[in-house]
């Protein structure tokens, strides 16, 4: 037999030879006799902005879940740099057991917009590309526009909502992106509407999607704790119409955040009310318990006083108080082993998502666009908009789930599958921009 030997391969073969060459040992010489450039691609360095605030297990899976698809879908040399709001009460140990090789950067910057530490500067020197994290807005606008300003290199946003009006500086930020992933299609739609032009406009899901955080030693601990066995608890999670963190950070009210809380203090027992229904139902149609737990910090006690106390007694015994916070690598794995959310927060729904639980939201008026995310990823079905939904028809809802689970678990199948085919196309977007 005759060998076929082409200019291809010809080529081929001497690209490959002068790689080695390069970097072998005493023969990566240039004409001059110094150090030759290596023939091999750089390793590309992202500076994520991102981790906004600790006092929400969904702020912080944000982060992981970017962190994750990075991982997955990027090459394997690339560097992060994780620039964060708040990383306390063991997130960022959280984050390190799992991504050994990230480097958090604290920082800010001065009145000029320039970084105002000599980490956050270097940060800013040697990333090639800054990605703003999921979140209910463009939170770190000001950074992203530092970040054009000072190094004139590619951005892009990974996951956010839009609402509302739109103001020149964060228009012009937007046209200038290398991507602009919006996570819910009204936003998506606002958007297209204004005429942004950047390149890459399209739905890409919350990052909180690909959190990989578990533990399930302490989730088995605490359910045991408890008394709760696997697929034999549903769980609750309350939700006020607006947060208050005014005393979540234990300060005074601005008149602006009083108005809200009369708002959500108005609609607290109506809105809960309909979610008690639920509860009611489940435990005296299955026999089987609950567990009302928290997303956010100020919600230990609204599950107390809204979804536990006033139950009717034969109910409430089969109701378990989760009476602390936790971090979302315990939820998740708690999460894992319930039959089924039902939330009226929107991130312990995508957590229970990653591990394959089915959830419905329970949505309110004042939340953000965020909600339509459900429907986007397909799971139209599961999401109820409180004003218009009656505590029967979310028990109705819940039961049915219970009743068909394979059928439950066929659909949430096929709506993982297209999230994560989503996430692979954001993470694409990233590797060619930077």
């Amino acid at each position: 037999m005759t060998a076929s030997f082409s200019r291809r391969d010809f080529l081929q073969q001497a690209a490959t030879l002068a790689g080695l060459l390069a970097t072998a040992p005493g023969f990566g010489l240039n004409r001059t006799g110094g150090p030759a450039k290596p023939l091999r691609r750089t390793a590309k360095t992202i500076l994520l902005r991102s981790s906004w605030q600790t006092v929400n297990i969904g702020d912080i899976g944000h982060t992981p879940g970017a962190l994750q698809v990075f991982k997955d879908y990027l090459p394997a040399d690339t560097n992060i740099m994780l620039w964060p709001s708040s990383v306390d009460n063991g997130v960022a140990e959280l984050l390190k057991t799992y991504f050994p090789r990230l480097t958090i950067i604290q920082g800010k910057l001065d009145e000029q917009g320039n970084p105002a530490t000599p980490e956050l500067k270097t940060a800013f020197e040697q990333a090639d590309l800054f990605v703003h994290g999921s979140g209910p807005s463009v939170l770190a606008q000001n950074h992203v526009e530092a970040w054009r300003k000072v190094t004139g290199k590619p951005y892009g946003i990974f996951g956010v909502t839009v609402g509302g009006e739109l103001n020149d500086q964060l228009m012009d930020l937007l046209n200038g992106a290398a991507f602009v992933y919006l996570r819910d299609t009204v936003s998506l739609k606002l958007l297209q509407d204004k005429g942004v032009k950047a390149p890459v406009l399209a739905f890409g899901p919350d990052a909180t999607f690909a959190i990989p955080f578990r533990n399930k030693a302490k989730a088995d601990a605490y359910l045991k704790s408890v008394g709760l066995k696997p697929k034999e608890f549903i769980c609750a999670i309350p939700r006020l119409r607006y947060t208050p963190y005014f005393q979540i950070h234990n300060r005074e009210a601005t008149e602006a955040e009083q108005k809200r809380h009369a708002i959500a203090e108005q609609f607290k027992e109506p809105d809960h009310a309909k979610l008690r229904e639920a509860i009611v139902t489940w435990v005296r149609k299955t026999g089987l318990k609950v567990l009302a737990c928290p997303e956010m910090t100020y919600e230990i006690p609204l599950a107390k006083e809204q979804l536990v106390d006033p139950l009717p007694e034969d109910v409430r015994k089969n109701v378990v108080w989760r009476d602390t916070y936790w971090l979302p690598d315990e939820a998740t794995s708690v999460y894992e082993q319930a039959r089924a959310l039902v939330s009226m927060e929107m991130h312990s729904p995508i957590m229970a998502f990653q591990v394959n639980t089915p959830a419905l939201l329970i949505r309110q008026p004042t939340d953000t666009s965020k909600g339509q995310m459900w429907r986007d990823v397909g799971l139209n079905d599961w999401i109820l908009e409180v004003d218009s939904t009656t505590g029967p028809q979310i028990a109705d809802r819940l039961l049915e789930v219970h009743q068909n689970y394979p059928a439950a678990l066929k659909k949430l199948a096929t709506a993982r599958d297209f999230v994560r085919n989503r996430l692979q196309d954001m993470a694409k977007s990233v590797e060619k921009a930077g």
